[in-house]
């Protein structure tokens, strides 16, 4: 037990002072969120937000990331240049108070920025000193000046080397080992988060390239690369989201207005589908949880909707009345935009907007662009608001049902279902609920298991495909609805995923084309209609072996062809050194091992409950994914592809990636 520190030993000498960039190493998480990959990418956001601040402020044009050899990454810009004279209060370089020092930057009044999305002014300084070795180059006044530093530390005092005529800035940096347990650049995130910001800051153009396999620069072939730049703005974001989806307005809707110093750009489309997709910024910063910003748009749109319809005799009472928010979202991809000079955002993630004034400049310039559209397009806005009748129809003859079922509480209420064979364990986040395939394999899963801590739900066949359902049709399924009552959230409008009954839901299927389509059906079911559990990291997808290779008493499983070969090739070896020779590589022999016996499963009905739980259900042993949504619209865009109404994107889909399909087995 550690000794009682008395109260003489509390003195001044007990409180530590962290100075300059020594709270950002000692506590990373509370700069960029952690040391994750999501925080090791968040390092190259800072510095290239600080490149989309000069081309939002209108004076840069041009920004390039290059990921370098050795984890290097290098950030561009032909912006104004990060003044370089001495600072006069902490009498160094701008340069090296920039990044150096917390809460230095042009974004806490005066002119540097109007508009910009590095709030808190700790960008490049938190970047700097996260990582081993910075290099900053500034191109102004004429000269090309240069700095380098380590772990947030200056090396040298900055220099002029060279004479320019350009202006810019150049980052470069290294992230820390010591602070970064894993440090792997992703590619398509890296591009993902470009091409958005791309979008947002019409007109630049953004270079990105990849070198990390190029030993001389001159080996310029071997680059990956890609660029962007959209003079459309979010309505060309709109066309990306809405990509191979059947749309309702062939034109998107596009509007930007300045009012009382706010830049707002709106743009949306309806398309055939229920989900409501809205992308909220401000200053480029993704609002997740909206704002003020998003409550003037709902607001407006469905004032808008109302108004053009009844005037044009579009929405008459037997319609039942007023269109509602919900009606006017099913189906509608959405993109707000709103720059302005202070904005006050909820919380230190920054996903909330909270600045009031917001909501009614977003207001207006929405009803005032909104309803000009509706009027210059009729056919398009026919075609708007016969979409969100069909949905206040639904919604309508769905009343009943959902009243019913919901709202009644029939669904908390129910008693479990009785293929479910729970858990004794009432603690939700050590409980584990399989979703299993057939009666077959859940028999098995029952006798396996752990009843403690595991509970299995056995499905007959497959599941309603959701995509193609409200939610009155998917509570007819007596297979969903088990599953709902078996998690015990609750669905729809009143589900409450605190009440949730387990923290690990495993979704357990053969490892045949019947069992990838009854995973891909659940998978919809969650990513529709409990998106939350997803993010929460409550899904998981489970591994089974595709094989079991016994040799005497000697027993392996292998969950891939890859393994399955490697436990042969150990099998060879050790009959070839048992015979005294030398040469031990595995030719084609290799399945014909005397003695070795290699079963290949079909399915998990065919694994005894004791095979069951060793390969597949036990933690010590067992290989499970979790589910992520890494990129929101790309999955949406997936599920739409393969689950939605349209066959032709699904065929093409089919025919681009069949020969990536290996051991297809039907």
């Amino acid at each position: 037990m550690a000794k009682k520190q008395s109260k003489s030993d509390y003195s001044a000498k007990s409180i530590q002072v962290l100075e300059g960039l020594e709270p950002v190493r000692k506590r990373p998480g509370m700069y960029i969120g952690g040391t994750s990959t999501e925080g090791l990418h968040h390092l190259i956001w800072e510095v290239v937000n600080n490149s989309f601040d000069e081309a939002m402020a209108g004076y840069a044009k041009n920004v390039t990331v290059e990921i370098l050899p050795k984890n290097l990454v290098r950030v561009t810009d032909d912006g104004r240049g990060i003044p370089v004279e001495k600072h006069p209060q902490t009498k160094v370089s701008t340069l090296e108070t920039v990044l150096t020092k917390l809460h230095a930057g042009g974004k806490f009044g005066g002119d540097g920025y109007k508009i910009s999305g590095g709030l808190h002014g700790v960008g490049v300084s938190v970047v700097n000193a996260l990582s081993i070795w910075t290099k900053a180059e500034v191109q102004r006044e004429g000269k090309t000046w240069t700095q380098e530093f380590k772990q947030g530390k200056p090396l040298k005092n900055i220099k002029a080397i060279g004479a320019s005529k350009k202006t810019g800035t150049t980052i470069t940096f290294e992230p820390d080992p010591e602070i970064f347990p894993e440090i792997a650049w992703n590619w398509n995130k890296i591009v993902d988060y470009l091409r958005q910001q791309a979008y947002l800051t019409k007109g630049v153009n953004v270079k990105i390239y990849d070198k990390r396999e190029v030993a001389d620069e001159k080996e310029a072939y071997k680059e990956k690369r890609t660029g962007f730049c959209f003079d459309g703005g979010i309505a060309s974001y709109i066309k990306f989201l809405n990509r191979g989806k059947e749309t309702k307005n062939f034109r998107p809707f596009y509007v930007e207005k300045t009012t009382d110093d706010v830049y707002v750009e709106i743009s949306l489309q309806y398309v055939e589908g229920l989900k409501d997709h809205l992308y909220s910024f401000a200053n480029n910063i993704f609002t997740t949880e909206g704002g003020m910003h998003v409550t003037g748009f709902r607001t407006a749109l469905t004032r808008v909707l109302n108004d053009y319809g009844k005037k044009n005799n579009l929405i008459k009472d037997k319609n039942g009345g007023s269109l509602t928010s919900d009606d006017v979202s099913e189906g509608l991809t959405s993109v707000i935009s709103v720059k302005l000079r202070d904005p006050q955002f909820e919380g230190q993630t920054k996903t909330k907007l909270g600045n009031a004034n917001i909501r009614g400049i977003v207001y207006s310039i929405m009803s005032e662009g909104f309803s000009e559209y509706l009027e210059k397009n009729p056919n398009d806005a026919k075609q708007i608001i016969g979409k969100c009748l069909v949905s206040a129809q639904a919604r309508l003859a769905a009343a009943a049902a959902k009243q019913a079922v919901i709202r009644k509480g029939a669904l908390e209420g129910m008693t479990l279902p009785g293929k479910l064979a729970d858990c004794s364990s009432r603690e939700a986040d050590k409980c584990e609920l399989y979703i299993v395939e057939g009666d077959s394999a859940g028999g098995s899963a029952k006798q396996g298991r752990d009843r403690n801590f595991q509970a299995i739900l056995p499905l007959r066949g497959k599941i309603l495909n959701v995509e193609k359902a409200r939610l009155d049709k998917m509570l007819t399924s007596q297979e969903i609805k088990n599953l709902i009552i078996a998690m015990g959230t609750g669905v729809g409008d009143q589900a409450n995923l605190d009440k949730i009954r387990y923290h690990r839901i495993i979704i357990m299927t053969d490892a045949d084309v019947d069992g990838s389509h009854i995973r891909t059906l659940l998978l919809t079911f969650f990513y529709r209609n409990f998106e939350e559990v997803i993010k929460r990291g409550y899904l998981y997808i489970a591994a089974p072996p595709l094989y079991r290779l016994q040799k005497g008493k000697e027993v392996h499983y292998a969950y891939n062809e890859e393994d399955k070969n490697d436990i042969l090739e150990e099998f060879l070896k050790k009959e070839k050194l048992k015979k005294g020779e030398v040469k031990t590589e595995v030719t084609e022999e290799g399945e014909k091992i005397a003695g070795v016996n290699v079963q290949r499963y079909k399915g998990l009905g065919e694994m005894n409950p004791g095979q069951l739980w060793e390969t597949t259900m036990d933690p010590e042993n067992r290989v499970m994914y979790q589910v992520k949504i890494e990129d929101a619209a790309e999955a949406d865009k997936i599920f739409n592809v393969l689950m939605g109404s349209e066959v032709e994107p699904r065929k093409r889909f089919i025919q681009a990636e069949a020969r990536s399909v290996a051991n297809l087995d039907i």
